[in-house]
């Protein structure tokens, strides 16, 4: 007999799930029970400093023992941290703190059951085909770069056969690579084949070359095996947590696989997502990529998180969380505010309750998470588990459509998110030098591989510490540039840099 513990698998001290077979099965058996759960939003007020969280994870963890101790079978899905960029797990890994935190953190901030790496070598893979290519004449340069779990500027710019190709390639971070996304987002190891096939691998006399043009041996190897199950760990309360995929949010697509949380949602009833950095990141990037373009479910609610300190440090900066929260509103999202207060800070609730207030804000979810974890919490929470009660799938999401943005033109697309999510219109948005180069290389990259760049899908490439050029200037006075673009056709994304802040500023170690 076929139950869902014959796709779970005993995995060290985590488990393992076969997340493609078991919904498959469930598709071809629609009589087996399942479940169908609502999608809660995890994400955050811009960060003032890059390497500061305001604590999402911590949030997160915190928020389903608390709504388990209110009798709601909730879950929490979380992306995967990179070792390198995160510094160590000195700017905080994916494995919450103090009493909201998972049973085994060291093993989700250091590399988990090895999906990281094992993604890393798949694409390192494809690149040594690259090479091979180059060897037998069936390439002249290589497009794929590869990749390395820890950052390091000598590796941005190698070339091989130095003296005699000297072919150049590139380095980049594992959560950044195509192949990341890829697996973020497909449903099927048929289509992770696929996508692969249809990366671009290089070009030979100036036409693009995918590598499904020269192989086929990549699907036979196995190479990704388990790295494509998500893993089941659990907090310190004993709530299920699904850990898989770790994209960036501020240079990648920054939520996790959309099968770990489709797989949490057929077995709980609210199932909790984090998405990467703030508003302008990872909800931007859930609501407008998962869930748009890719089919993933719209959240019934969502949780703001912020810092009481990050709410009112900069007076320059205090536009930017109002603006997040009435932006989720007015896309029909239950927007609750969530203050997670530092040791010393507990005297300001009263205080941070009227601000709230005073701003139209829902009644904020305030408390010291690391501290007091889900106990901080579930007192109060009726008003967010009335509005989960409420939620119809199928009402009015507010006043944006949830229509598809394939076939938009490119250009007007970026700028509907800079309008929608920055809150900075058409007519300032710039383009720096080069950008127009840039867009048309890329069309002609799609053109030649058969497809339209309109039918990509746009990511936001961007700081995480800013939503405009300057976030300090007066409204009026705000404005986005255009860098450059860059096609992942595998992916079925097309990149778009944006603002003239870094993208990755490293978190102070020392």
């Amino acid at each position: 007999m076929t139950t869902y513990e014959s796709y779970v698998t005993q995995y060290g001290q985590v488990k393992k799930i076969d997340a493609f077979a078991y919904l498959s099965y469930l598709h071809d058996h629609p009589q087996e029970p399942r479940k169908h759960g609502k999608v809660v939003l995890v994400t955050a007020d811009t960060p003032l400093k890059a390497s500061r969280g305001e604590g999402k994870t911590t949030t997160t963890i915190a928020l389903i023992d608390a709504l388990r101790a209110r009798g709601v079978d909730a879950a929490a899905v979380l992306r995967q941290p990179s070792m390198g960029i995160t510094a160590a797990g000195s700017k905080g890994g994916a494995s919450g703190g103090g009493k909201a935190s998972l049973t085994h953190p060291e093993l989700i901030d250091w590399g988990l059951c090895g999906e990281m790496a094992a993604i890393a070598a798949a694409q390192n893979l494809l690149v040594a085909f690259a090479e091979k290519a180059v060897d037998d004449g069936r390439l002249d340069t290589i497009a794929v770069p590869r990749v390395s779990e820890t950052p390091s500027r000598s590796l941005r710019q190698i070339a091989v056969d130095r003296g005699k190709g000297d072919v150049p390639e590139r380095t980049v971070l594992t959560p950044t690579c195509e192949l990341m996304q890829i697996v973020v987002l497909s449903r099927s190891m048929e289509e992770i084949a696929q996508r692969v096939s249809e990366m671009v691998a290089g070009s030979f006399e100036g036409k693009p070359v995918v590598f499904g043009d020269f192989i086929d041996l990549w699907r036979i190897t196995n190479i990704l095996g388990d790295a494509v199950k998500p893993a089941l760990t659990e907090t310190k309360q004993g709530s299920p947590v699904y850990v898989h995929c770790g994209p960036f949010a501020n240079v990648s697509i920054g939520i996790p696989s959309l099968v770990s949380v489709e797989l949490a949602c057929a077995l709980h009833d609210v199932v909790v997502v984090e998405a990467g950095y703030g508003t302008d990141a990872g909800a931007q990037k859930w609501l407008d990529i998962a869930a748009r373009e890719f089919g993933a479910q719209w959240p019934a609610a969502a949780v703001v998180v912020t810092r009481a300190t990050t709410w009112r440090d900069d007076p320059k900066l205090s536009w930017r969380y109002p603006f997040h929260i009435n932006r989720l509103e007015r896309l029909g999202l239950a927007a609750f505010p969530l203050v997670n207060l530092w040791e010393g800070e507990d005297d300001q609730v009263g205080q941070l309750r009227q601000q709230a207030a005073d701003l139209g804000f829902r009644t904020p979810i305030i408390g010291n998470l690391f501290r007091d974890g889900g106990d901080a919490l579930a007192e109060q929470l009726d008003a967010f588990i009335e509005a989960l009660e409420q939620h119809d799938d199928a009402s009015v999401r507010g006043d944006e459509s949830l229509d598809s943005h394939r076939g938009m033109d490119t250009v007007d697309d970026v700028k509907w998110i800079i309008r929608s999510a920055y809150g900075v219109p058409a007519e300032r948005v710039l383009l720096r030098e080069g950008f127009e180069q840039s867009l048309g290389n890329a069309r002609e990259l799609c053109a030649s591989l058969g497809k339209d760049l309109d039918d990509m899908v746009v990511v936001a490439v961007k700081s995480p510490a800013t939503m405009t050029d300057d976030d300090s200037a007066a409204e009026q006075d705000r404005s986005v540039t255009l860098k450059k673009v860059e096609v992942h056709a595998g992916a079925g994304l097309v990149q778009v840099n944006l603002t003239s802040s870094l993208t990755t500023p490293m978190p102070k170690i020392v």
